[in-house]
């Protein structure tokens, strides 16, 4: 086989254990483990979109939507935008990532992520040709290094990715350290909003000022519809009919497409969602504040980023210790930027937390 050399040097992307896997290794029953690995919504999707979903289950035989108009109004009024400036990706917002992949990047172009950060970016982005320029957070102080990105930036950047909250450490990004990206190039910024909603920010204003800035959002976490995978992006209107001359027409299916109209729709369903993801961070945080020996960084997302090094275990072998106790963490030593020595923690119901929270103590001590 003749494989592109660009796939051939492409580190797998390595994404969170499920409920099955550790099921099965560690002789557990699967309702007993909690999943505190993958920031999902842990109290289930929008009733509404479910009866939704169960009405229209005999029109599968049927092509899913095209245009997707109805959905684009409910999100640009979510959103605060007009629905020309909306574009909708299946697959969550990977498919948007691999969109804006193929409108805007040649070989050898470069793109900057600051690191650590969602990786998906690079998975997606070196098999058309493109080259990572790795920009830095501090985590000490749990910011970004603006000075880096900055610095990093050549005649060859053509995209910047911004991720706020920042995947996994929880930070946001300030609007004005964006501004001063946006402003010191005309390579396309993606802000990657995902969990936007945890911290009731976002950087919309952007849009109509900057061509090229992009916000892309999911309804993977406050909108719990991670298994329907639907994503959404937000730009100005030029740029979103770019992307969806190359967008596959498709790519939506039927049934996820009913449930994130009805999903939008439920406004008390996402306010509730916002408000208990929330409270459960902060309760997590207070706990595990608590610990000494653990390094808690302040999150505005819906999972908190821990740093281990004063324990007597490293991240593999932690996470493992609480695998055997049911319990599913992110190992965060793939993730680039980061040693072996942090773990991360989603957001749980409150019960799946004091679980938690008292399997890790008995660990530790």
């Amino acid at each position: 086989m003749k494989i592109r050399k660009e796939v051939m040097e492409l580190d797998p992307y390595v994404p969170g254990r499920s409920q099955d896997e550790i099921a099965e290794e560690f002789n557990l029953k699967k309702k007993d483990i909690i999943k505190l690995g993958s920031n999902e919504n842990p109290w289930g999707p929008s009733k509404k979109a479910i009866e939704a979903i169960k009405r229209d289950l005999n029109t599968i035989n049927r092509y899913p939507e095209s245009d997707l108009t109805d959905l684009k109004e409910e999100i640009a009024k979510y959103s605060g935008v007009t629905s020309d400036q909306v574009i909708v990706g299946g697959d969550g917002a990977d498919e948007l990532i691999d969109v804006l992949a193929k409108v805007f990047m040649n070989p050898e172009d470069e793109f900057i992520v600051p690191i650590p950060s969602y990786m998906y970016y690079e998975f997606l982005f070196k098999p058309y040709g493109a080259i990572p320029i790795y920009a830095q957070w501090d985590l000490d102080s749990n910011t970004l290094d603006i000075d880096s990105v900055l610095d990093s930036i050549t005649e060859k950047t053509k995209m910047i990715f911004l991720c706020s909250p920042n995947n996994p450490t929880g930070a946001l990004i300030p609007q004005k350290y964006i501004i001063k990206i946006l402003e010191t190039t005309d390579a396309i910024v993606v802000v990657d909003e995902a969990y936007f909603e945890y911290s009731r920010v976002n950087n919309v204003n952007l849009i109509n000022d900057y061509p090229n800035v992009f916000i892309m959002r999911t309804m993977s976490k406050v909108l719990g519809l991670a298994g329907m995978r639907i994503g959404y992006g937000l730009a100005n209107a030029e740029m979103i009919e770019y992307m969806h001359r190359i967008k596959p027409v498709f790519s939506l299916t039927k049934l996820s497409y009913i449930g994130a109209l009805n999903t939008f729709k439920d406004k008390e369903y996402i306010e509730g969602s916002i408000e208990k993801g929330i409270k459960s961070r902060d309760f997590l945080f207070e706990e595990l504040c608590n610990i000494k020996s653990l390094n808690v960084l302040k999150s505005y997302s819906n999972y908190i980023l821990i740093g281990v090094k004063e324990t007597e275990f490293t991240a593999s072998s932690l996470s493992r210790e609480l695998l055997k106790k049911g319990v599913i963490v992110r190992d965060c030593t793939s993730f680039k930027g980061l040693d072996e020595y942090w773990i991360r923690v989603s957001i749980g119901t409150m019960e799946e937390n004091k679980k938690f929270i008292s399997i890790i103590k008995s660990i530790l001590q």
